[in-house]
C-alpha cells in the first residue's frame, strides 16, 4: 500500500511455529552461537529452564508483515524498537502483528505498533517501527 492506501488502526498479522530447525538456521545465518538457543544442557540449567528461540528472529516476523503485508512489497525499514518480554521457544506459535498508529505523510511515513505474542496469548515481543511505504 502507499501512504495515501493507509489509515490509522490499519493491521495486518503473520504467525509461524518456531521449529527446532528455525532455531540453528538463524544461528548459523547470523553467527549467533549463544547456548541459550543451541544447547539444551546448559538452557536447562538456567531461569529459563530450556533454550529459546532468538529475540531477532521473531522481530524479523514482524519484517514479514511489514514488507509483505502492511504496507506490504516496496516498504522500508526507517527503525525499529523492541522490548523483550517472554521467552519464546520451539513448538510456540508466535503471532507477528503490526498496526498503524500514526502517519505522517510530508515524510512518507508510518509508525507502527508491534507485537508478537505466543499462542496462549502472552505477549513476548513489544516495539514501535517507523517504515516508509514503496510509492507504487
Amino acid at each position: 500500500k502507499t501512504i495515501s492506501e493507509i489509515s490509522i488502526g490499519d493491521s495486518s498479522e503473520f504467525s509461524k511455529t518456531i521449529s527446532e530447525s528455525d532455531i540453528y538456521l538463524f544461528a548459523g545465518i547470523t553467527g549467533d552461537m549463544n547456548p541459550f538457543h543451541i544447547d539444551e544442557q546448559y538452557a536447562s540449567k538456567t531461569f529459563f529452564k530450556g533454550r529459546i528461540a532468538h529475540g531477532v528472529l521473531l522481530a524479523g516476523f514482524i519484517s514479514t508483515v511489514v514488507g509483505c503485508h502492511l504496507p506490504g512489497p516496496g516498504t522500508i525499514y526507517i527503525s525499529q524498537d523492541l522490548k523483550f518480554k517472554a521467552p519464546a521457544r520451539i513448538g510456540d506459535t508466535i503471532k507477528a502483528r503490526v498496526e498503524v498508529i500514526e502517519i505522517i505523510n510530508d515524510k512518507n511515513r508510518v509508525v507502527l505498533e508491534t507485537t508478537c505474542t505466543n499462542q496462549q496469548g502472552v505477549v513476548v515481543l513489544t516495539g514501535t517501527a517507523v517504515v516508509s511505504p514503496g510509492k507504487v
